[in-house]
């Protein structure tokens, strides 16, 4: 297992290879459907994003609730698929990594090699694996949206599988 430190240089991510197995430690922010249709209304209107793309880390989940003395309740991957109309702009504006499940399109594996950026697959239906490698947890923009909020996570230790990386790599 190699260990990740967010944010990611671009270094970092040239020494990932489609199958690494990785421990994930630092911030990532949520965002599903909902959310990621709100983030590309404000590109087109030129508006301020509630957080700084350059580098960031989404991973495509939406936490369930805590539990009293927990950060976070259950916070399991959804489909990245659903996501596929978006990551490519995202990417192209500096995002450095998706965390998802499952296969994304030809269109989203292009852009992660034109902007040399990663993405890994997290276990579906290991939502409260991923719920204890939250060590934080606060919501920091659509809370309208409840569980397709955006949220900001502090994470250690989270597990995960480089699924493509930045050579056009997949495991899939």
């Amino acid at each position: 297992m190699k260990s990740v430190t967010l944010p990611l240089s671009k270094q970092d991510v040239s020494e990932l290879k489609a199958g690494d197995s990785v421990l994930i430690s630092g911030t990532i922010m949520t965002a599903r459907d909902c959310a990621h249709k709100r983030i590309i209304e404000l590109l087109d209107n030129k508006k301020e994003l509630p957080f700084k793309l350059k580098d960031a880390v989404i991973y495509y989940a939406g936490p369930c609730p805590a539990k009293p003395g927990f950060a976070s309740g259950s916070c399991g991957p959804t489909t990245s698929a659903r996501m596929d109309s978006f990551a490519p702009r995202l990417l192209d504006c500096g995002l450095g990594a998706i965390i998802g499940k499952g296969e994304m399109s030809q269109a989203v594996r292009e852009a992660i090699v034109k902007n040399k950026a990663v993405y890994f697959a997290a276990i579906g239906g290991a939502g409260a694996l991923y719920a204890d490698a939250i060590i934080s947890n606060k919501c920091i923009a659509f809370d309208d949206l409840l569980s397709e909020a955006i949220y900001k996570l502090e994470v250690k230790n989270f597990p995960a599988v480089v699924a493509y990386d930045c050579y056009g790599g997949s495991i899939y």
